[in-house]
């Protein structure tokens, strides 16, 4: 059983949680992702490690599905089930020169352990964040800290530049040399983003968030196609060549079981008002 040292909500719908997992902390590094369940009974959500701190794991989650609104059900000092990892591949951290770390929404959550592991191996390092308004930003402050220069977005223009992250980095290309660049987001917003960098020869990693099941390579959920080849997310991922990936397999991939997802998560609901309160599975 694991600890939840503290959750609360840092948007509408999006919440943090830390959870105390001391064989995760010590192993984990930037990039890496672990598998949560809630009980014996749960589905397995496989969560990126947002941060890292002692013996405490930080993972960010959308309360969307009928697992991860269970898991914002939970309170400080409840305990969940399992906690594997740390699962993946790191962030291939090295010294490139002039970084630029991108966070969508969500995948923010990302971007600051990335931003300060390159700066660690002394890059200079440009960030970029951006959501649909100004209520759903999260973890300015954090990669205002982590970058050497940070820039805001929003889609309806309530804060930073009213526009696009994809706007922002086509003027940062422009104004100088950026020998790296990472993109976390919805996949839309990746596949968008990543076309800016290509006719300039950018490297740029992509985090990749297909379905996944078991998270170790054995069942084949999380399958995507990179370049010719067909590779698992969880064990040869999460970050890939963003120039290789066949971002519309994997948006394919993602509406599966939209239905699915829908009927589960209407009946978790009835489930919540019959017992008079959120239940904790």
């Amino acid at each position: 059983m694991y600890l939840i040292k503290s959750i609360n909500e840092l948007a509408p719908k999006i919440w943090q949680i830390w959870v105390n997992a001391p064989h995760v902390a010590f192993h984990a590094k930037a990039g890496q992702f672990v598998i949560l369940r809630i009980n014996e009974f749960g589905e397995r959500i496989p969560l990126t490690i947002s941060a890292i701190e002692g013996d405490d794991i930080r993972c960010i989650f959308m309360a969307v599905g009928k697992t991860t609104s269970a898991l914002a059900a939970h309170r400080s000092g409840d305990y969940i089930r399992d906690v594997a990892g740390p699962l993946g591949k790191p962030s291939e951290i090295k010294k490139y020169g002039t970084c630029v770390v991108i966070g969508g929404g969500a995948g923010i959550a990302c971007c600051p352990i990335i931003a300060r592991s390159l700066k660690a191996d002394g890059n200079v390092v440009k960030g970029i964040i951006g959501a649909r308004n100004a209520e759903l930003l999260i973890l300015e402050d954090e990669m205002r800290d982590s970058c050497d220069e940070l820039f805001i977005t929003t889609d309806d223009g309530s804060k930073g530049v009213h526009g696009f992250v994809s706007d922002i980095l086509k003027t940062e290309i422009q104004k100088g040399s950026i020998d790296a660049v990472w993109i976390i987001g919805p996949a839309i917003m990746m596949k968008v983003t990543s076309e800016v960098t290509r006719p300039v020869k950018i490297r740029t990693f992509v985090s990749l968030n297909p379905i996944m099941v078991d998270g170790t390579g054995m069942c084949g959920s999380c399958r995507v196609k990179i370049g010719d080849q067909i590779q698992f997310a969880c064990v040869d991922g999460p970050e890939f060549d963003a120039h290789k990936v066949d971002f519309d397999l994997l948006m394919k991939r993602q509406r599966a079981y939209l239905q699915e997802e829908k009927l589960a998560l209407e009946y978790h609901n009835k489930e919540q008002c019959k017992c008079g309160g959120p239940n904790n599975e």
